[in-house]
């Protein structure tokens, strides 16, 4: 996609930025890439009240459920078409073994949550419980396999429990376990944060390692998921260029994670809410850093890659803010604001123009933990600014990207800049031309002038986030404080789209 992003000095041309038009071309005549639904990817964690308390319930609950699990989320996520969950993790995954979550709830092991919290981990949500999750919510399946405390028979094995039609003891086991029929998993992932958490390896260790445990990944003919290797993160390109040159015709995606933070180091990350505009200029600098990852990565994969068979999957994202007073550090509790609104829909902006390599993400993560869409206290929920963001955002699900040549001025702060309008467009599934505006001035409106070359547009409507404060947010008292509204701030020109965008807010429209 053709984005150029200008920033026009006020001083030079003698008006104010609210007054400098922001002016582009949507170019309707020359379609992109597919913009994947998976690019509206959730995580789900073992981490805090992420799946205990936040997807499941057991089934002896008070609160309303279905064979354990939360009807009043899985109802929130269905109506958010989730087109794909991973799970166990993140770094739970490389310390979970599959036998444990399996088998009557009674009998299976109580086991230390080493990395969240150094909490028990009683498995009663396990592989039959995640499998019914997502058939329940309408996604896929993204399992992510254990590789820093595994083996490849254990990898090998779950693998094979999840699909196998064959009569064999492992087949039968899941058969006695309640399931009979084999499941579809469509992404299997050969280990996480393997720079890390996941076994502080080296790309070229790592290189190996992966080759080693897809070899043993066998399905039935057609069963097979996509197999994703643990990729790098941040500035670090080394992992996805290596394994994109060298793991061979196993690999379909390599992995990407960067999280956004206020401050300069993760010792000091700032706070949720309480911030002040230079906390909210300074999250946005660092969320828009991930065009530049994705350009360098993607780069890097052409070396090897011309044709983009390999995916880049950005499968951890999302803001990550000092821990709230009061509670566990270890449990990831952050409230979300409008602040994480406007970081998600300009992300996924930047993914919409690079939806010829990324094919898959996963914000971090569902419920209760980091950048959440939905919050629960005992029977209680509510839907995050977050939340209403990725529900407006649906149109772009499995989208044509179309090209949009844009300039804006800039919003400053002090020595910080950043582009004062992020801007998308796409032809979706049912015809209509969706064009998502992102204002990150959170003072000034900006008027916004686009022209649509080579499509005939009579109507347009609209969505609008916004609220008055930068950290606004919803609580369980007043759970609707900050959601979505009807847009009239758009209107068409002798062909000409022309919007005033208010300020700090997020607007998805559509055209016909």
């Amino acid at each position: 996609m053709r984005i150029f992003l200008m920033a026009v000095l006020a001083s030079l041309v003698g008006v104010s930025g609210a007054e400098t038009p922001a002016a582009g071309t949507i170019h309707a005549d020359q379609p992109g890439a597919k913009i994947d639904r998976h690019i509206y990817g959730q995580f789900a964690e073992h981490l805090g009240h992420g799946i205990e308390a936040g997807v499941w319930v057991g089934e002896s609950s008070a609160i309303p459920n279905t064979r354990g699990l939360r009807n009043d989320v899985i109802a929130a996520l269905r109506e958010l078409h989730v087109p794909v969950v991973r799970w166990p993790g993140g770094c739970f995954a490389d310390e979970y073994h599959w036998r444990d979550g399996i088998g009557p709830r009674a009998s299976r092991p109580t086991t230390l949550n080493t990395n969240w919290g150094g909490v028990p981990e009683t498995n009663a949500f396990g592989t039959h419980e995640f499998m019914d999750f997502v058939q329940l919510i309408g996604a896929d399946a993204y399992i992510n396999g254990n590789v820093g405390t595994g083996s490849p028979r254990e990898m090998a094995e779950w693998l094979q429990y999840l699909t196998s039609d064959k009569p064999t003891a492992l087949s039968a086991e899941r058969a006695r376990n309640g399931h009979p029929e084999p499941w579809k998993v469509a992404y299997f992932a050969v280990g996480n944060e393997t720079w890390g958490c996941g076994g502080n390896m080296s790309p070229q260790y790592y290189l190996d390692v992966f080759r080693q445990y897809a070899t043993f990944l066998k399905t039935p003919e057609g069963a097979r998921p996509q197999i994703i290797a643990s990729g790098g993160h941040d500035e670090d390109t080394s992992w996805s260029e290596l394994l994109t040159a060298k793991a061979g015709l196993d690999l379909s995606a390599v992995t990407f994670h960067y999280y956004t933070i206020p401050g300069e180091n993760w010792r000091n990350k700032g706070p949720a809410i309480g911030f002040g505009e230079d906390q909210w200029i300074s999250t946005l600098a660092h969320t828009l850093k991930m065009d530049d990852f994705i350009r360098a990565n993607a780069a890097g994969m052409d070396k090897s890659d011309p044709g983009k068979r390999v995916a880049f999957d950005v499968d951890e994202w999302g803001t990550w803010y000092d821990t709230e007073p009061g509670r566990e550090p270890g449990f990831l509790f952050q409230q979300n604001s409008l602040r994480d609104a406007v970081v998600a829909a300009v992300n996924f902006n930047i993914f919409h123009r690079h939806a010829d390599r990324v094919r898959m993400a996963n914000i971090a993560q569902m419920v209760n933990v980091l950048q959440a869409m939905i919050l629960t206290d005992g029977p209680k929920m509510l839907l995050t600014p977050t939340y209403h963001v990725f529900h407006m955002f649906r149109p772009f699900q499995d989208a044509t990207l179309l090209p949009t040549d844009f300039e804006a001025p800039a919003y400053r702060l002090g020595a910080t800049s950043v582009p004062g309008v992020s801007v998308s467009a796409a032809r979706t599934t049912t015809g209509e031309i969706a064009v998502a505006l992102v204002n990150l001035d959170p003072h000034k409106a900006a008027p916004i002038s686009l022209s649509i070359a080579g499509a005939r547009v009579r109507t347009v409507k609209g969505e609008i986030l916004t609220a008055a404060a930068l950290d606004a947010h919803n609580t369980f008292e007043s759970p609707d404080a900050v959601k979505p509204s009807r847009f009239n701030g758009a209107a068409l020109e002798e062909g000409r789209l022309s919007v005033t965008l208010p300020a700090k807010s997020v607007v998805v429209l559509s055209l016909r």
